[in-house]
């Protein structure tokens, strides 16, 4: 029995694929100037046909951030660059551990 029409997803058909078609392997191999017109159609080379788009969403991620921090970078040389200078005395830090108060 079949699924009806209104039921089907659009995309179900454009979705990652391991094996390609005798036409997609050879369009693949011209892609990386592996095939020439003189080549036979059969007995094919193996075509690696990966999908990768995780990488993608960590590089850019990885390129917002950086230029995040290179525009906070600026904003706080400009602010301490425009500061006055004065001489602050910073507060002692506090003993680590137990210390005798008796």
């Amino acid at each position: 029995m079949s699924i009806d029409r209104s039921l089907k997803v659009k995309g179900a058909l454009t979705r990652h694929r391991n094996v390609l078609t005798r036409a997609e392997r050879i369009e693949k191999l011209k892609e990386e100037e592996k095939w020439s017109e003189d080549n036979s159609v059969l007995g094919l080379p193996k075509v690696i046909h990966r999908k990768s788009h995780a990488g993608k969403k960590i590089k850019e991620a990885l390129a917002k951030e950086a230029a995040t921090e290179a525009v906070a970078g600026a904003v706080t040389e400009a602010a301490a660059a425009t500061a006055p200078k004065t001489a602050v005395a910073e507060p002692k830090p506090k003993p680590k551990g137990k210390t005798k108060e008796s």
